[in-house]
């Protein structure tokens, strides 16, 4: 209960900003949006948020862990829209099995392992656990893990305007996993953490670096309550007018 609350007081301050992506889309696409893939779908969040705004053709969400996916399918029911498609896989930079790291926080759960000598994780240990004497981490679960070109490809999809992604420390993973398909993508909306909680091999330079090559600009960016975490978009200049 003590982290659901926690959990839900950030989702509303969140909300804020939310908003802000969403007039962001609403200024700069024209039109129905073709496919949108939501990469870390969780319980749907982004899934129910852009399907009030926005008339999308095709929905791709991609949620690894089992439990956060049962309750996904349950959300997405309620939407009932038929062009909603569900995957119970994660997306990296290669086809294999991975141990994925289910988190008492269901949002927080990630395929990164946490760098135990973070002082950010220990505050955040402090605050969810205060009534809860688990591990912050509550179990390993063996996942699959696919890439996005495959998908793309045994898809047949030719163009992506809006690639969404939210996996807790892996995003660059899902990004490389792209290979030359990046060309097809119009937005990439990702989310970035400053903190040392997670133990990824990158940083932001980084993701600016690879993309900048793949000619794309930041367009946006917005920092997330709370937390040493932005929310950033950036533009293909392929498909400027």
């Amino acid at each position: 209960m003590y982290v659901r609350i926690i959990t839900y007081l950030l989702s509303f301050f969140d909300q804020f900003n939310k908003n802000k992506v969403i007039n962001f889309f609403k200024k700069n696409v024209v039109g129905e949006i073709d496919n949108f893939i939501d990469v870390g779908a969780h319980y749907g969040e982004t899934i129910k948020l852009f399907n009030k705004r926005f008339t999308i053709k095709n929905f791709f969400a991609f949620e690894c862990s089992p439990l956060n996916f049962m309750i996904l399918e349950n959300e997405i029911k309620k939407i009932n829209n038929s062009s909603i498609k569900i995957f119970n896989y994660a997306l990296g930079k290669e086809k294999k099995k991975m141990f994925f790291n289910q988190s008492i926080e269901s949002s927080s759960s990630s395929l990164v392992n946490l760098n135990e000598n973070s002082k950010y994780l220990a505050r955040k240990k402090n605050v969810l656990t205060f009534f809860n004497p688990k591990n912050y981490y509550s179990k390993k679960i063996e996942v699959e893990v696919s890439t996005l070109k495959f998908f793309l490809d045994e898809y047949s999809l030719k163009k992506i305007t809006i690639l969404k992604i939210d996996t807790e420390g892996y995003d660059f993973n899902v990004i490389k996993g792209l290979d030359e398909r990046i060309a097809d993508i119009e937005y990439i909306y990702f989310e970035h953490h400053f903190h040392t909680m997670l133990d990824k091999n990158y940083n932001l330079s980084n993701i600016h670096d690879h993309l900048v090559k793949n000619n794309f600009k930041k367009v946006f960016k917005v920092k997330m309550s709370f937390r040493k975490t932005f929310e950033y978009i950036y533009y293909n200049s392929k498909f400027q007018n």
